[in-house]
């Protein structure tokens, strides 16, 4: 597999610079953001020659609290979590942390398996995204991307029909919650050939700097639009 060296985090096309990233996100709303989910939400993925060794939900909650002092973060993500895990062992504490903002990324181990019971899933992430939304925090989610297409993916191929249904779930949910959605099932960034980790599940932290760009554009989007009526 060829890798390309050139590309670093100070040059990256997909990347915004710091200070932009930093305007974008001042004078946001928010002051406590939650991060749940499984290791997605967590943010593992091997280490990119040239970028820094932070996962994507670190590179958000450094720039929101940099643009706007005093915000403070929680991340209870973790590898290996089912919806119905997340459910038991992370929500609590996420509504106990009161957040004005929070990220849910989850479904992927639902459904790793052939089998996958997407009713279940779909009902896991409504009462979450529900209870979330009751509190009047501002939610926000991705879609996974489809980087099934390469040679190398191919040994992971089958999930890919299995990962639109979980985008597919994602979207309505997003739709019924106002939720911030950034879509990277059809993203660029799938086509690059070091974007994912040796274990083919995880981004590189490359594509983790990519994701952190699209949730502050997408942000950014949501603190410069009009005020819904409620």
């Amino acid at each position: 597999m060829i890798h390309d060296h050139r590309r670093t985090e100070s040059d990256d096309p997909m990347l915004i610079d710091p200070d932009t990233a930093r305007a974008l996100l001042g004078g946001a709303p928010w002051r406590r953001y939650a991060v749940l989910g499984d290791s997605i939400a967590q943010g593992v993925g091997d280490a990119s020659a040239g970028y820094r060794d932070i996962g994507w939900s670190d590179r958000v909650a450094e720039v929101l609290t940099a643009a706007n002092p005093g915000v403070s973060y929680l991340n209870t993500g973790r590898i290996g979590a089912t919806s119905g895990q997340m459910l038991d062992e992370q929500l609590d504490r996420v509504l106990e942390f009161r957040p004005d903002l929070v990220h849910l990324s989850c479904g992927g181990n639902d459904l790793f398996h052939q089998g996958g019971d997407t009713d279940r899933l779909r009902a896991n992430l409504e009462t979450a995204f529900a209870a979330l939304a009751a509190i009047g925090a501002q939610l926000c989610t991705f879609t996974v991307a489809d980087v099934w297409d390469t040679g190398r993916m191919a040994p992971m191929r089958p999930m890919r029909g299995r990962m639109a249904e979980l985008n597919e779930i994602v979207r309505a949910l997003a739709a019924r919650y106002d939720t911030v959605l950034v879509d990277f099932w059809e993203h660029p960034l799938r086509l690059r050939p070091d974007l994912m980790s040796a274990d083919l599940i995880h981004f590189t932290t490359s594509g983790h700097a990519v994701v952190a760009t699209e949730m502050i554009r997408a942000l950014a989007t949501r603190i410069s639009a009009p005020v819904r009526p409620a």
